[in-house]
């Protein structure tokens, strides 16, 4: 079962800002579900999503 937290409560781990995952959750790219006026962060998918992004090469122009 999926661990949900608030935005709150993420930012607490450690594992992301609190302003880095408001900011997400605007543009609708922040794994959850919104419930009444709070939204809770599916911390699972949202570790996934983060070590994915890491691991894409970047490119950098010299």
């Amino acid at each position: 079962m999926p661990k949900f937290l608030t935005i709150r409560q993420t930012a607490a781990t450690g594992l992301i800002t609190e302003h880095r995952l408001r900011i997400m959750v605007a543009s609708g790219t922040c794994p959850g579900i919104r419930t009444g006026n709070r939204f809770l962060v599916n911390v699972d998918a949202l570790c996934e999503m983060l070590d994915a992004e890491s691991r894409k090469a970047v490119k950098v122009d010299v």
